[in-house]
């Protein structure tokens, strides 16, 4: 066991609280966690961490070694991507935090297209829908759909993705024309239920302003996907991302209704934590992804 990998390890169980943490952040067992920390104890001759059954809470020795050790496993870091940078070789582990439809319908053909151009990077992608704190979680880099929750990443646009508003041809034939976003209140929806609020649609007004309408359904999924297919079924409206329903509506499976109350496109954010000379990997995974998403995204084109 090498020295670095246990201080690494102590460092990540006291700042996650947890050997199941701090193994998943670095891509081992909770098991093998346990084994490094006593390792370290075992070479530092002294008790860093008290365990319990339900919790593990840092000894006086284990508070100060981990605020020393700490600051020194980030000046490592530091100095070895900048001798990596000033050779030029972007090297080293990229921890991405991607969301889940997006990232891999998406997101994940690009990472792959990476991993080929940069052998010497290793590539660690999170799909979740959770908004991750990077720093705490030890992420490089997310990618996130609509304004950053946290005002203190730097933030480069990758893209934009439309919000459609859609039904299936037989549903129109059977409840007619819809006119106006307010039809909507008397017509059964598609709820997709990741949004903040589900159940309030914004549309643009001919005024350019934003207006909310209540929306129902007794179909509800917390997958875009999903609620694609449910609309196509005939279900209800649905509004949906475009990297979702552009395929649907270019094959006719979906029309899109109400196009001149479309509201704002949301922005796909790359985020990574703000520093004055971010990691060679990261930079040139922020530039790979953004020329992959350059112009048009083929999801809007041909409908």
């Amino acid at each position: 066991m090498d020295r670095l990998e246990c201080d690494r390890m102590f460092v990540a169980v006291l700042d996650l609280g947890s050997f199941s943490g701090a193994a998943q952040r670095l891509g081992t067992s909770a098991s093998q966690a346990s084994k490094l920390v006593s390792r370290l104890e075992a070479l530092l001759g002294t008790q860093l961490l008290k365990r319990t059954t339900r919790a593990l809470a840092p000894t006086e020795q284990g508070v100060a070694y981990h605020a020393r050790v700490k600051a020194l496993i980030e000046e490592y870091d530091a100095l070895s991507a900048s001798i990596h940078d000033a050779a030029g070789l972007p090297a080293g582990r990229v921890r991405i935090s991607v969301p889940v439809s997006f990232g891999a319908r998406e997101l994940a053909p690009a990472l792959l297209e990476f991993a080929r151009a940069y052998p010497e990077i290793e590539i660690d992608a999170g799909f979740t829908d959770r908004h991750v704190s990077l720093v705490d979680e030890g992420y490089d880099l997310a990618v996130r759909v609509g304004a950053p929750v946290d005002s203190a990443m730097v933030g480069r646009r990758l893209c934009q993705m439309r919000l459609v508003t859609t039904a299936a041809p037989e549903f129109l034939e059977r409840h007619g024309p819809i006119a106006t976003p307010r039809d909507l209140r008397d017509l059964p929806c598609v709820i997709d239920t990741q949004p903040r609020e589900p159940d309030s649609w914004t549309f643009r007004g001919a005024d350019g302003r934003p207006f909310v309408v209540p929306v129902r359904g007794r179909v509800r999924f917390s997958d875009a996907g999903a609620c694609a297919d449910a609309a196509e079924a005939g279900m209800g409206v649905l509004r949906g991302p475009s990297f979702i329903v552009g395929e649907r509506l270019r094959a006719g499976r979906l029309r899109v209704i109400l196009p001149e109350f479309e509201p704002e496109p949301l922005s796909v954010m790359a985020l990574y934590p703000p520093a004055r000379h971010p990691p060679l990997k990261v930079r040139v995974l922020v530039d790979h992804l953004a020329k992959a998403f350059r112009g048009e995204p083929a999801w809007d084109r041909g409908w």
